[in-house]
């Protein structure tokens, strides 16, 4: 049975690399009809906060990413944690260590003085022959793990094939604070175990707590599951992408104007690829996502890619729902869709011409109030002559019995030719003397989406 979890840590906003993580555990378990797990990492208790819980919640729902179990929380499973503790006590799998924050300063310094690595020292591991001092008094211990002295970890990653640690590079970890509370390693193991988690699937930040994890589950007993690492992700400038540095809230991007499943299908693309193929459909990734396509090295955020991107689901999408999604933006400079042509119908004609919906509803702003012209361009294309020639053609607009592209546009040819120009100099003074700008798709399809009245309006005004 495949289940596959996401885990983030609410000490921030969800970012980038929390969602293309969250979208290859997804997409594992939903390819092999298993089950995704949400679980909220929460033991870090001064850091964790309400607004980044909500935050991640919030994200996931924005991206589309349904799980199906939980969200789980850490702090309520803590009497949990104490059990599993107490027994690795009694199995002699773990000790208590009174070992003083100044003493463990006067050891780190000590080593680094001796060109050695800074390690905990063991004095307080219970061995055979090994005489334990009392403990002191009126202090409470950690409790550590008992990590095997010799031998190896390993495992075959699903992502950057075998990987090995020897045990005696690593130290006897934490797992439980002078106050009783559990840490995050030990936490992450009894979460994964309790939840039969198959396959962990996270970032690469992880690999060095991986062999850690693993002395622990063997040493309660528990299955191992399948690691699989995903490389980082870099920003723009090749350094790896920080919650302070580079990342916004991911549903921040709705604000930018992106589509939740333009970012989902960008970040399918960092580290990951079918072919050749750059756009496609959730529905499509999950037909195709194997984790053994997924590249062991980093990949490298470009946002002109990703504007691109989101340019082509923009074209894809359903117009109405784009009418959704452009009107509140449209209501937040003052303008009501409900007065004018249908909102669909003029995204239909303008999306072609954007990359994000801000810009897509500054293209329709002008179907429902005129912008008023730049200087440049009124000078350009709007001088005495060519307003005279607009008059001269609103009254030939005036007297179309039919209102509708086909009609407005035989109009051009004839109009051009009784006037003596190009049109080019009927189309461009048109365009800013009733749109304000002389940048609009098919003048004459703009012309009968806004009403002959309004048209009218506008160029005798």
């Amino acid at each position: 049975m495949i289940r596959t979890r996401f885990a983030p840590s609410p000490t921030g906003y969800l970012h980038i690399g929390g969602v293309r993580t969250a979208l290859f555990s997804w997409a594992f378990a939903r390819k092999n009809g298993g089950t995704f797990v949400l679980r909220i990492e929460d033991t870090d208790l001064e850091r964790s906060t309400p607004e980044s819980v909500k935050a991640i919640l919030d994200g996931m729902h924005w991206v589309g990413l349904d799980y199906d179990e939980g969200p789980f929380y850490q702090t309520q499973r803590f009497d949990r944690y104490k059990e599993v503790i107490l027994q690795l006590l009694e199995s002699g799998h773990a000790y208590h260590c009174y070992a003083s924050k100044e003493e463990l300063e006067a050891m780190r310094a000590e080593q680094e003085a001796n060109g050695e690595k800074p390690r905990y020292d063991r004095r307080w591991r219970p061995e055979d022959g090994k005489t334990l001092p009392a403990p002191p008094e009126g202090v409470e211990p950690v409790v550590r793990f008992k990590t095997p002295l010799a031998g190896v970890v390993a495992w075959d990653d699903a992502v950057k094939g075998r990987i090995e640690f020897a045990n005696e590079e690593l130290d006897d970890l934490i797992i439980a604070r002078p106050d009783g509370s559990p840490t995050y390693n030990f936490c992450v193991v009894v979460d994964d175990w309790d939840m039969a988690i198959s396959h962990v699937i996270r970032g690469d930040d992880h690999v060095n707590n991986t062999p850690r994890q693993i002395n622990i589950l063997k040493a309660i007993g528990a299955p191992l599951p399948v690691y699989g690492h995903l490389p980082m992700i870099l920003n723009e400038d090749g350094q790896k992408m920080s919650k302070r540095r580079d990342a916004v809230s991911v549903v921040d991007y709705a604000d930018k104007g992106i589509l939740p499943e333009a970012l989902l299908n960008y970040l399918a693309r960092l580290g990951w690829g079918h072919g050749d193929d750059e756009f496609f459909s959730i529905e499509q990734f999950v037909d195709w996502f194997e984790l053994k396509d997924v590249s062991p090295s980093a990949s490298r955020f470009n946002n002109e890619k990703f504007l691109w991107l989101n340019a082509q689901h923009i074209k894809a999408a359903d117009n109405l729902r784009l009418a959704q999604l452009v009107a509140p933006r449209l209501a937040e400079a003052g303008i009501d869709p409900a007065d004018g042509p249908c909102l669909a119908e003029v995204i239909a004609l303008v999306k072609e011409r954007v990359q994000d919906l801000n810009a897509l509803a500054l293209e329709c702003d002008y179907f429902y109030a005129r912008r008023a012209p730049s200087a440049a361009d009124l000078e350009k294309h709007l001088s005495e002559e060519s307003r005279a020639r607009m008059g001269r053609f609103a009254g030939r607009l005036a007297e179309l019995s039919d209102w509708n592209a086909e009609a407005i546009h035989a109009l051009f040819k004839p109009f051009c030719a009784d006037e003596g120009v190009k049109m080019g100099q009927l189309g461009m003074p048109l365009r800013v003397l009733v749109c304000g700008t002389p940048q609009t798709p098919s003048v004459d399809a703009v012309l009968a989406l806004i009403g002959r009245d309004e048209v009218l309006k506008r160029m005798r005004g």
